[in-house]
C-alpha cells in the first residue's frame, strides 16, 4: 500500500466530515451529494506533495496549467445537476484529474467525459482503475464538439470557462435537461445554469466563480 493509500492523517473520517460539515454551512443542501463527496477520497486525485490540502476548500493545482475544483465548487455544480432528480446519462466537458466524474459516476447511470489534454486523461484513467469506477467513458478530443453521437443528455458539465455557451452542447441536451458551466465575461466569471424546456432554453445566472479557460484543440 502506498503512502498515498494509506494517508497521512488527510484520508481520516473526521478530516473529510470537517469538508462536509464546511459545505452545509457554505449551502449545499443535497444530502446525497455531501454523503458522495464524503465518501469520494480527493487526496488521491491530486499530487502526493498536495494530499494533505485535498479537504481544504480550494482549488489545487494539477499541472498542465489546470486545476481540481474546491469542494465547494463540485459540491454546487453537483446539487445543481442533479436538481433533486434522478441522472442516467451526464456529459462532462474538461476531465481533468477526473475528480468530478468520480462525484458523478456515484450519481448517475452513465458519465461520459471529455479532455483534451492527453497527460491528464492518463491521470484519470488510471484514478478511475484504482477506485474500480467503471461507468464513465473518456475521450480525447476537443469538448466543444461536445458527443452528439451519444446525445441526449440529462446533464451537461463543463469544468472551464467559456465566453459564451456553444450552441452545438446546447442541442445535446434533452428535454428537461440543464447544462452548467462558467462564463466568463466583463472581466468576471459566474456559474451559469441552463435549462430546456419543450419551448426553448432558460438561462440563469449565479454564483461567482474562477475556472481555468475553454480551450480549443487537443494537447
Amino acid at each position: 500500500m502506498t503512502k498515498q493509500h494509506s494517508g497521512i492523517g488527510m484520508t481520516s473520517q473526521r478530516t473529510r466530515m470537517r469538508m462536509i460539515e464546511r459545505l452545509r454551512a457554505q449551502g449545499i443542501r443535497d444530502e446525497l451529494v455531501l454523503s458522495v463527496i464524503g465518501d469520494v477520497p480527493r487526496h488521491l486525485f491530486v499530487d502526493e506533495a498536495l494530499a494533505s490540502r485535498a479537504y481544504e476548500d480550494m482549488a489545487l493545482p494539477l499541472g498542465f496549467g489546470q486545476t481540481i475544483s474546491s469542494p465547494y465548487t463540485v459540491a454546487r455544480m453537483t446539487e445543481l445537476a442533479r436538481a433533486g432528480g434522478v441522472l442516467n446519462r451526464v456529459l462532462e466537458i474538461g476531465t481533468g484529474c477526473g475528480y468530478q466524474a468520480a462525484i458523478l459516476a456515484r450519481l448517475a447511470k452513465e458519465v461520459y467525459s471529455i479532455e483534451r489534454i492527453s497527460g491528464l486523461l492518463a491521470k484519470a484513467r488510471k484514478h478511475f482503475r484504482e477506485l474500480r469506477i467503471a461507468n464513465v467513458r473518456l475521450r480525447h478530443t476537443d469538448g466543444q464538439a461536445g458527443m452528439p453521437e451519444v446525445a441526449p443528455f440529462d446533464v451537461i458539465i463543463m469544468t472551464a470557462a467559456a465566453t459564451h455557451v456553444p450552441r452545438e452542447l446546447m442541442e445535446q441536451l434533452g428535454v428537461g435537461g440543464r447544462m452548467i458551466l462558467p462564463i466568463a465575461q466583463h472581466g468576471e466569471q459566474r456559474l451559469c445554469m441552463i435549462e430546456r424546456s419543450a419551448n426553448g432554453y432558460v438561462e440563469k445566472k449565479m454564483d461567482a466563480v474562477k475556472f481555468v479557460p475553454l480551450l480549443p484543440g487537443v494537447a
